[in-house]
């Protein structure tokens, strides 16, 4: 194991509140692509704030999510039409977007729209370099995110 990896590991034992990626995503998603963007990039080792596991019940959830934007270096964007709703009625997810985008660390993931469509409602977060399902799988995705957060070096 490279000398990145057992740092990661060490960091992770000392703060297992810390997580390499924030997935930000609409509520609408939270069962589908999203769930199976969190279960792929988990299998690929790296850790994800994902309200579905990470906001206890009874728990304010604008405060866990602004705990969890906190604690993780990446912000992963998942762009799909329910996120472009979620935006245009200002939602939550409209906040966590904000937040992400006041920071250089926001990698979107257009999922089920077009790039156009994503710089239609978000021109910021279109802006930035991402990734697409409509040229990668989301297993693809999730193995392109992994090396780029999780980097390992022999």
């Amino acid at each position: 194991m490279g000398a990145v990896a057992t740092e990661a590991e060490r960091q992770a034992a000392a703060h297992p509140e810390r997580r390499d990626v924030f997935l930000c995503h609409a509520w609408g998603d939270r069962q589908e692509a999203a769930q199976e963007l969190h279960d792929l990039l988990e299998r690929f080792g790296v850790r994800v704030w994902f309200s579905e596991k990470d906001v206890a019940l009874g728990t304010s959830l604008v405060r866990e999510i602004d705990k969890g934007l906190r604690m993780s270096h990446i912000g992963i964007v998942l762009a799909t039409p329910n996120l472009l709703k979620s935006l245009a009625a200002e939602g939550i997810a409209d906040k966590e977007l904000s937040a992400l985008l006041a920071t250089d660390r926001v990698i979107p993931v257009v999922h089920g729209i077009t790039y156009e469509e994503l710089r239609d409602e978000s021109p910021l977060l279109a802006s930035r370099s991402g990734l697409s399902t409509g040229e990668d799988t989301l297993e693809q995705v999730a193995v392109k995110i992994a090396n780029a957060v999780r980097p390992e070096s022999d």
